[in-house]
């Protein structure tokens, strides 16, 4: 009996230091995990990273491209234009073929495959075959799929057929100079064959195929869209808030066409701004506008004129002599007007701050206390102070520019603290 007592007092010693060990390691875990919890939301300091950033003092307005334009027309059949987008076409060009049929039209295909073997066996039959010859032409075969390789990565297609054209020329010239077994008087034979047959079929499709021909000089467009007789270089001037309005809210019936030549090398743009940022510029002085859409361009333009005030808004032509050939398909567009612009580095304002620091002055030999701005950059788990000039602001952020060169300059991607107290130049943090 008295073993029996011990066995049961042994147990119930056993069960109290199991209990114990449990609650021990339930309190450490508690312990561990409350103060990994506390760190997780009660971090001491946070960061973010620094980028470049551009602020503009601007304002945006919808308005209409305005160009000295003459509309091309042409009898009824099948139109072919024969020039690119934004091509320069001189006095008496042809700028579009007009078929009767489509059986003109396949003709048409036909002589100018003529004409373009013709021009390459009178290259071949020039040429002795000679090995600088064959290199200008590896040369020229090289550079026109370089040529093409570049406008297909630009997305530029206005001159892709052109390119085809030359590539497909080059190789066939080599063909036709180097080719096996083929001699001068065979080369002479076929010249005469082809041009014989070029007469032959140019004379029958002559009446069938009429030409369209610039009667000025100018820049081609394939856009005809209707405001070509009511937008002038004249007319422009005589532009209201309310009229511009009614301009832009529907477009006139087109007037048909093959195509149009711009006549000038000036273009203008007039737009709506209200009337306290149009009296921030001056007639004949110069004006920044930032275009949007397919043209995503920077302008320098002349301030043409300042209207008057209609309703809390200004109607203000502007003017320029660039960028003309990548304008000729726009016609309404969204433009902002860049009064100033200003460039630095984006940080929130909570990272900015002002420390005082002493020095010797070198003349006086006495000690002088000063103070910087700047910010705290986490560099390798060390603090480290860095001298900015805030250049603007906005409601939570600075833009900055470093005080100076070397390690103490600031840059895109350096980490700051934004938040966090106790900080000092070269503090080691732990983690």
């Amino acid at each position: 009996m008295c073993r029996r007592k011990k066995e049961r007092t042994a147990m119930k010693q056993g069960k109290s230091l199991i209990t114990f060990v449990m609650v021990a390691i339930a309190a450490a875990l508690c312990v561990y995990f409350g103060f990994y919890v506390f760190r997780t939301f009660d971090d001491p300091f946070s960061t973010t990273l620094t980028y470049q950033y551009t602020v503009n003092d601007s304002v945006e307005a919808d308005g209409i491209l305005v160009r000295q334009e003459q509309v091309l027309t042409a009898d009824g059949g099948i139109v072919e234009v024969t020039r690119g987008e934004g091509e320069k076409v001189g006095v008496g060009q042809s700028v579009a073929l007009v078929y009767r049929d489509a059986q003109a039209q396949a003709d048409q295909a036909e002589l100018d495959a003529l004409a373009l073997e013709i021009e390459l066996l009178e290259y071949a039959i020039a040429d002795s075959g000679s090995v600088e010859s064959a290199a200008r032409l590896d040369e020229d075969i090289l550079q026109s799929v370089v040529d093409l390789r570049a406008s297909a990565a630009l997305g530029d297609y206005n001159d892709l057929e052109e390119q085809v054209r030359t590539i497909k020329s080059s190789v066939l010239k080599r063909g036709y100079t180097y080719g096996d077994g083929v001699t001068s008087a065979d080369l002479s034979a076929r010249l005469q064959e082809l041009k014989s047959s070029y007469a032959a079929l140019n004379q029958k499709n002559s009446a069938a195929t009429t030409r369209v021909r610039a009667g000025k000089a100018g820049t081609f467009s394939n856009l005809v869209d209707g405001y070509e007789a009511s937008l002038t270089p004249e007319t422009v001037f005589q532009l209201t808030p309310d009229s511009l309005r009614q301009l832009m809210s529907g477009a006139p019936a087109s007037g048909g066409g093959v195509g149009k030549l711009i006549t000038s090398d000036r273009w203008y743009f007039a737009a709506a701004f209200p009337a306290n940022a149009a009296q921030r510029l001056k007639k004949g002085g110069a004006a920044t506008l930032r275009f949007t859409g397919d043209f995503n361009q920077d302008v320098d333009m002349l301030v043409e004129q300042v209207g008057e005030v209609e309703g809390g808004q200004t109607v203000v032509v502007f003017s320029s002599d660039r960028y003309l050939a990548r304008t000729t398909l726009l016609r309404r567009q969204t433009a902002e007007l860049i009064f100033d612009s200003w460039s630095g580095l984006r940080v929130p304002k909570g990272a900015v701050r002002m420390i005082k620091y002493t020095y010797e002055d070198e003349e006086t030999k006495q000690t002088v206390e000063a103070s910087r701005l700047g910010v705290y950059v986490l560099i390798g788990g060390r603090v480290e102070f860095k001298t900015v000039e805030v250049v603007t602001e906005g409601s939570d952020y600075y833009v900055v520019k470093a005080g100076s060169s070397g390690s103490d300059a600031l840059r895109a991607g350096d980490e700051v603290i934004t938040r966090g107290t106790g900080f000092y130049d070269g503090q080691l943090l732990e983690f």
